[in-house]
C-alpha cells in the first residue's frame, strides 16, 4: 500500500530476527534489579548477576531456547499475584493494584526483547504516539484535547464536530474473582 509507510525495513527486520547472544542476554540482566521481589523460585537478579560466572551458560541456554521459539516451559510462567492496596484500609477490590511476581528467567526473557525493540521504537512508533516513549509526554495529549475542545466551543457553527468522553480504566484496575479463587 502506497499511503501506508513501511515501518520495518529489512535492515530493521534483520536486526529483530538476528540470534540473541550471550552478551545481549547479560546485559539485560546487569541491568535488572537486582533486588526486586523474587518469583516463585525463590531467586532475585542479584543471584544470577553475582554468579553469572558460574550460572551464565546455564541461563544463557534456556534463555536462548525461549526466544528461538523453543517454548516456555510450565515452572517458568508460575508467577505469585499479589494485590497491593492503593489506599489505607481498602475495602473493595478496585482499591488494590495487583502484581505478579515472576521468576527471574521469565523477566530476563522479556527484557532481553524489551532491549532489541528500544533501540526501533522510535522509527516504528507514530509521532502522534505520546506515551510510553522517550522524549514524548502523555501531557500533550491534554493540551491537544483542551485545543480541540476550545476550537468546537468557539465555532459558530458545529455542524460534523463531535467529542467523545471514553472512560478509561487501568489493566490492573480489573481482577477476575474466579482466577483469584482458583
Amino acid at each position: 500500500m502506497e499511503t501506508i509507510p513501511t515501518r520495518v525495513t529489512d535492515t530493521t527486520n534483520d536486526l529483530l530476527t538476528r540470534e540473541y547472544s550471550e552478551v545481549e542476554i547479560h546485559e539485560a540482566l546487569s541491568v535488572m534489579g537486582s533486588t526486586k521481589s523474587p518469583g516463585p523460585d525463590g531467586f532475585n537478579a542479584c543471584f544470577f548477576q553475582r554468579y553469572w560466572h558460574i550460572v551464565g551458560k546455564d541461563v544463557t541456554s534456556p534463555v536462548q531456547s525461549i526466544l528461538t521459539g523453543g517454548g516456555l516451559p510450565p515452572q517458568l510462567n508460575r508467577n505469585h499475584v499479589v494485590l497491593i492496596p492503593k489506599v489505607n484500609k481498602p475495602s473493595q477490590i478496585t482499591e488494590f493494584r495487583s502484581i505478579s511476581l515472576c521468576n527471574v528467567l521469565y523477566k530476563l526473557v522479556t527484557k532481553v526483547i524489551s532491549n532489541k525493540l528500544k533501540q526501533l521504537l522510535l522509527a516504528i512508533i507514530s509521532e502522534t504516539q505520546s506515551a510510553f516513549t522517550p522524549g514524548r509526554l502523555i501531557t500533550d495529549n491534554i493540551l491537544i484535547a483542551y485545543e480541540v475542545f476550545h476550537s468546537m466551543v468557539s465555532k459558530k457553527t458545529r455542524h460534523g464536530s463531535m467529542a467523545i468522553k471514553v472512560d478509561m480504566a487501568k489493566a490492573y484496575d480489573r481482577v477476575e474473582w474466579l482466577f483469584l479463587k482458583r
